[in-house]
């Protein structure tokens, strides 16, 4: 008989982890939070969905990163494309969630594209190796490379014109 996934063990050791990496995906903590509820719940759900308790991390992880991907394009859709990328003060949760060296950094990983938004998140902040960026994606290894070097100078360039901003 196959191991059954703990999803309450799952939950206390990676929830934090997923919130981190949904706030980087979308730009709330509140959306963050309701996206890794919803990665859980469809687990819960469907616990026959991972047959493997070894995989069931990377299985969320997944799901994360579509229902990120789904709750942008439905936000989208609602306010008729008007970009989301004027920044109102922090709430009281964010302060907690993101020290203050992090939020130029996010604003500017805000303006880049989604999939290079996406493989830089994974890569640096969740430290998946390239092989497992293409399995959460599914895209080819060499898509994950070229993606990530050209959302790496992307970034740079928008931090470095926020600090020329700044100066003035």
């Amino acid at each position: 008989m196959e191991p059954a996934v703990d999803i309450t063990e799952l939950y206390a050791a990676h929830r934090l982890s997923l919130v981190r990496l949904a706030v980087l995906l979308v730009d709330d903590f509140a959306s963050a939070e309701d996206v890794v509820q919803d990665a859980f719940a469809a687990l819960a759900r469907r616990p026959q969905a991972v047959r493997d308790p070894s995989k069931a991390l990377a299985y969320l992880r997944v799901s994360v990163v579509n229902t990120a991907r789904s709750s942008l394009r439905r936000r989208r859709t609602a306010r008729a494309y008007t970009p989301p990328h004027d920044l109102s003060p922090p709430s009281p949760e964010d302060s907690a969630v993101l020290a203050e060296e992090h939020r130029e950094v996010i604003r500017a990983l805000q303006g880049l594209a989604p999939r290079q938004r996406e493989v830089l998140v994974l890569r640096y902040w969740s430290d998946l190796s390239e092989a497992d960026i293409a399995r959460t994606l599914g895209i080819s290894q060499g898509t994950v490379k070229s993606t990530a070097s050209r959302g790496l100078v992307a970034l740079q360039r928008a931090m470095s014109s926020s600090e020329g901003e700044e100066e003035r």
